[in-house]
């Protein structure tokens, strides 16, 4: 099924709308491009909601959050909903900012995001209002077992599609749980890659509204990773990313996926 997503996104060329942090938003971009995309990068508050009417999915992404983003994020969501385009919103930062983190409940209200995603520290953040955690990166000790049934109740509550990243990333929608397995540790070593997922999900949501979306996004960038591994170091292995995002065939994420789904029994 995944063949598929990526074939129509390759075909339909869909255009993504992006507000995101100056970070990583090279990678975003071109992610999306690599993948068959068309991003624009659009954040000032005058123009967000006309940018967001055109767009076929909506990316919002917390990452060095400024008062201006704050304003066009709320805008894109409201015009998003109002449009009924898909919704990723990406919690960057929330586990260790109260800003942040009271920003993405109020953007959730704003208008529920047909997929919130985060690394594990960001979801057991928005699942425990007194967790705090240190930096933007996802605390070794937290147990994936645990992750993933937090990640279900949250899907449960907010009628969402929830995707959280990791070394094994977890996807569910309280009724289906999917661990994808695919990945690299190098993908650790260059900034913008858990990013990068967010912006390829979007892309597949343009296509396609449920899980499958979040799965390809994963299976994608988790198998590209695998082929980029490099000795060279972080500069090669983010050239070699790109070039195997760019060139990955059907045949290949096939072969390649690496996912377990479990069906989940409701209380």
């Amino acid at each position: 099924m995944f063949h598929q997503l990526c074939k129509k996104v390759k075909e339909c060329h869909p255009l993504i709308h992006c507000i995101t942090n100056p970070i990583s938003i090279h990678q975003c971009a071109n992610g999306i491009l690599a993948v068959g995309g068309r991003p624009i990068m659009a954040e000032h508050p005058e123009e967000a909601a006309e940018i967001t009417e055109k767009a076929d999915a909506l990316m919002l992404n917390l990452g060095n959050i400024t008062d201006v983003r704050m304003k066009s994020m709320k805008i894109a969501a409201k015009t998003a909903k109002c449009c009924h385009i898909p919704i990723l919103l990406d919690l960057v930062g929330i586990a260790c900012s109260k800003l942040r983190r009271d920003y993405g409940l109020e953007l959730i209200k704003v208008a529920v995001p047909t997929v919130i995603k985060g690394n594990y520290s960001e979801i057991h953040a928005l699942y425990h209002e007194e967790y705090r955690a240190s930096g933007v990166d996802a605390e070794n000790s937290l147990e994936k077992n645990v992750i993933a049934l937090e990640a279900s109740e949250l899907a449960l509550k907010y009628h969402t599609i929830v995707l959280v990243s990791g070394e094994v990333d977890i996807i569910t929608d309280g009724e289906q749980l999917l661990y994808m397995k695919n990945g690299s540790p190098q993908l650790a070593t260059v900034t913008g890659t858990g990013c990068m997922l967010g912006a390829l999900c979007a892309c597949y949501l343009s296509v396609c509204q449920d899980l499958s979306a979040a799965a390809a996004a994963c299976g994608v960038l988790g198998i590209s990773g695998e082929q980029a591994e490099t000795d060279k170091g972080s500069g090669t292995f983010m050239v070699n990313l790109m070039d195997a995002l760019s060139t990955l065939g059907e045949d290949e994420l096939k072969k390649q996926i690496k996912m377990e789904m479990i069906k989940l029994e409701r209380l």
